[in-house]
């Protein structure tokens, strides 16, 4: 099974990811926890570029995270895959449909086409959308990366756009509410996870 969390940043993404990690670990379960951008070395160098870099167009930052997407998958998701591991993955991409489709305006169906192409179409089998009101996430405490610091604006674009695509891909993406306590969010994840298992 290939699992992906979406949502805005400060949603809580990485924190159920490791909770849903545990829980399918404490069941027998060989499980491998990755996030994008990075995964990988050229992921990593590639979100160092992307999140603390300078400013670039719309079609290289997608270009860029699709780039760091097709090396993720050939290298850590596939073979997980194959081999009969979970993948959980912190972001896969229905962020770039959300923050370059949409918040950029270059179009879902566009950036859905590219990421396809570089993934040889591998989709995630559930999608968790953490549903959080932007000014809540931002409020959070951590250090805001460059497409954060862009604003409001943006943000509440890639929000929106995130509802659209729950909207667009129902059998894949199921919305949770994020603000509520990481413990709650987590025992409901799972639950909907054997649901569809």
């Amino acid at each position: 099974m290939f699992v992906t969390f979406e949502g805005a940043d400060r949603s809580g993404k990485s924190t159920q990811a490791q909770l849903l990690r545990d829980a399918l670990e404490a069941e027998g379960r060989e499980v491998v926890l990755t996030r994008e951008p990075g995964g990988t070395e050229l992921g990593e160098r590639v979100r160092a570029l992307v999140l603390d870099g300078p400013q670039m167009g719309a079609w290289a930052e997608a270009a860029l995270f699709a780039a760091s997407r097709a090396e993720h998958v050939e290298e850590v998701i596939r073979p997980a895959l194959d081999r009969g591991a979970v993948v959980i993955c912190d972001r896969y991409l229905d962020s770039s449909l959300a923050y370059q489709g949409i918040g950029r305006g270059l179009g879902v169906d566009a950036v859905l086409d590219l990421n396809l192409q570089v993934t040889g179409g591998l989709l995630p089998d559930v999608t968790v959308l953490l549903v959080l009101e932007p000014e809540v996430a931002a409020a959070r405490a951590g250090r805001p990366d460059r497409l954060e610091r862009e604003g409001a604006g943006l943000q509440g674009r890639v929000a929106e756009g995130y509802l659209e695509l729950a909207e667009r891909f129902p059998e894949r993406i199921v919305v949770v509410d994020a603000a509520r306590p990481p413990e709650e969010i987590a025992e409901e994840i799972h639950d909907r996870l054997r649901q569809r298992s």
